[in-house]
């Protein structure tokens, strides 16, 4: 190999860059096996041949010169034992297979004075725990040598030789630091061997300088990921905390992340910095922002809801667009775990949607919904609070969409001007339908938004009194709307004008009734005319008020059908015509000593299914089983699902109105009397 003066050479993050011409000639002199260079009497000479290897050195050179560099590692000149112990750093990362030819040096080599070397042998033990953790327990033997290295070098006089800012050698204390994590890690006894050490370097250390704060960081991380005494990890949350008022965003930055890692475990300690993390939320960084929320939300109790809350709220209407959505599912998750009444959990939901509601996620209407139908004490507050805010702004489609649907349901509250939550507001039927008209005219309204407009309006002819041809009127518009679904809507509210004008009202536009929900954050999943499996675990009373088109699903009991609607008859049958089609008829009759007057029937099935009900033909059930309504209805079962069906009856009987929910669980070949459980 050409020699040529060392200081041609230079160093890079623990690997040397040499010049081209020299660099191909020791490697060509390495690849055929020539291992002079590594014997040369010259340090210079040897320390090319080991920084070419450790930068150039291929699997099967290192195989061959393993056992050189092995040898070199007990040489007595420092440099040249430096260099060894980072090639063998290579060569272990290589060839993983030799890494335990160089683990008894290994050990020697922290009785090393010199600091390259030391380094050098940190690094190499490191790399050794990390590829091979059979080899962890040999090392752990080494922890107290480790803990007495770092303590000369954190009680150490100025040393210019290695200090860094007023600390002595900071590169070598992070990487006994990191090899203490590592050994430490879910082990009593080593960990137990560094907690004084750790808490010494927690305490003396300057933060004021950036090598400070690197070995305050590493011993943070490492006192987090030992078993260390819960004061220590109190001492490293602190420590995070004072990061978090530096003036260097990056060091505000790792801090949070840090917090972020260890606030499950340490949620008490981490919430003594909450006000500290709370002012990093008006950071002009977005991404140290986006840190300080998601900590934010993570530091959220039934104990600080409150204030919390009115933090983040105020946030939000300041907060970056692409945080939007993240702040508002976080404020909504929180709101559902704790929040301290129905009434303030409402007003938090309705602040987000005025706010940011054009970046709320789609659960967010039915959930709110859902919340809304539980809380029937504040159904007045509610719907005069959300016609105030649709009178005011139509732009947030979310707050739009809940507004049309309390309006359609809770109307007669809103008209009669009476609420003892707030201030009333005095509203004429006129006004009610010129803010839907709005929504529905509007070009910012969307078309499920107009969706909902168009119901409200159509519900709202059951609980108005002298504007039913204005609804009528309007609801005849859609019927040759260019969008199909709102045009669906607007022929079967036209048809339930005109020919089923005796469903309306109280059957089809009753008022919903309570509705479930599976999980908190989550909606139940259900669509309209939707069956779920019931939940026979929970019996349920039954519920009023459900239709083909709105419905939710409850759970069944055990009763027979004909004491529950006590004489009238219900009989099933059905004729498999394809595959996947079935029609089947409802038969009723009525073995009471009185007639049965506006009777009604609707049915729903699993999403899966199609359903198609025809005119029933009569709503009128004589007396003594002299006569019977047949309903027939269409099912299209294009996926050969287990047929189900939920049916809702409504009748008169002596003037009094009478409701029922049944189930039928499967269908049988032949007409007959099936066993019905009553919901």
């Amino acid at each position: 190999m050409t020699l040529f003066h060392y200081s041609r050479v230079h160093s890079l993050e623990n690997k040397w860059v040499l010049p081209p011409v020299h660099s191909i000639v020791c490697l060509r002199n390495l690849r055929v096996g020539r291992v002079h260079d590594l014997s040369h009497s010259s340090q210079y000479v040897q320390s090319l041949a080991l920084c070419t290897l450790a930068c150039m050195g291929s699997a099967e050179m290192c195989r061959d010169l393993a056992p050189e560099i092995e040898r070199l590692l007990r040489a007595s000149n420092s440099y040249i034992k430096k260099k060894a112990t980072l090639c063998a750093v290579h060569i272990i990362r290589k060839v993983p297979e030799l890494a335990e030819l160089f683990t008894p040096s290994a050990r020697t080599l922290l009785s090393e004075k010199n600091h390259g070397v030391l380094h050098g042998a940190v690094v190499l033990i490191t790399e050794l725990c990390k590829r091979n953790p059979d080899t962890l327990d040999q090392f752990r033997k080494a922890v107290p040598e480790l803990v007495q290295i770092m303590k000369g070098l954190v009680t150490s006089s100025y040393s210019p030789e290695h200090n860094v800012a007023g600390i002595s050698d900071p590169f070598l204390q992070v990487r006994i630091l990191r090899l203490l994590r590592i050994l430490g890690h879910n082990n009593d006894t080593a960990s137990d061997a560094m907690n004084d050490l750790l808490a010494q370097v927690a305490t003396n250390t300057d933060s004021s300088k950036t090598a400070g704060s690197a070995v305050l960081y590493e011993t943070v991380l490492t006192i987090m990921d030992i078993n260390s005494e819960s004061g220590l990890r109190v001492l490293a949350v602190n420590i995070l905390g004072r990061f978090l008022l530096n003036n260097d965003r990056n060091i505000r930055y790792i801090s949070m992340t840090s917090l972020q890692k260890i606030v499950q475990t340490d949620h008490n300690a981490v919430q003594r910095h909450r006000g500290t993390i709370v002012d990093c939320l008006k950071d002009q960084d977005t991404s140290v922002k986006r840190r300080a929320l998601e900590l934010s939300l993570a530091l959220v109790s039934a104990v600080n809801i409150r204030s919390m809350m009115k933090e983040l709220l105020i946030f939000l209407s300041f907060c970056p667009p692409e945080l939007r959505s993240q702040t508002a599912s976080g404020i909504f998750n929180a709101a559902e775990r704790y929040s301290p009444s129905k009434r303030w959990h409402i007003d938090t939901i309705l602040h987000v949607l005025t706010t940011a509601g054009g970046d709320v996620r789609d659960e967010t209407v039915p959930n709110l919904i859902q919340l809304i139908t539980t809380a029937s004490e504040l159904h007045c507050y509610t719907v005069h609070k959300l016609y105030r805010a649709l009178v005011k702004d139509i732009a947030q489609q979310s707050l739009v969409q809940v507004a049309c649907w309390c309006i359609g349901e809770y109307g007669d509250l809103l008209l009669k001007g009476e609420c003892e939550e707030i201030e009333p507001l005095q509203v004429t039927e006129d006004d009610v339908l010129d803010a839907l008209e709005t929504v529905l005219q509007s070009h910012m309204s969307s078309p499920a938004t107009r969706g909902f407009a168009l119901t409200a309006t159509m519900k709202l002819s059951t609980r108005i009194i002298d504007n039913v041809d204005r609804i009528r009127s309007i609801v005849s518009i859609y019927g040759s709307c260019i969008d199909l679904e709102l045009q669906q809507r607007a022929v079967e509210y036209n048809a339930l004008f005109k020919k089923y004008d005796h469903m309306r009202y109280p059957a089809v536009l009753e008022r919903m009734p309570v509705m479930d929900k599976n999980s908190p954050g989550h909606t139940n999943g259900d669509t309209p005319g939707e069956i779920k499996e019931p939940d026979t675990s929970k019996p349920k009373p039954a519920e009023a008020g459900l239709t083909a088109e709105q419905y939710t699903p409850t759970t069944t009991s055990s009763a027979d059908l004909l004491d529950l609607l006590g004489g009238l008859d219900l009989k099933i049958q059905y004729d498999k015509q394809t595959e996947t089609e079935v029609t089947v008829s409802l038969i009723a009759s009525n073995s009471t000593q009185n007639d049965i007057t506006n009777f009604t029937l609707q049915a729903a099935v699993p999403k899966s299914v199609q359903l198609q009900m025809k005119a029933p033909s009569g709503n009128v059930i004589p007396a003594h089983g002299l006569g019977q309504v047949t309903q027939t209805v269409l099912l299209n079962n294009p996926n050969k699902v287990s047929l189900k069906m939920r049916i809702r009856v409504s009748y008169s009987n002596q003037g009094a109105m009478h409701q029922d929910t049944v189930q039928i669980d499967s269908f049988p070949s032949t007409a007959c009397q099936p066993s019905i459980s009553p919901l």
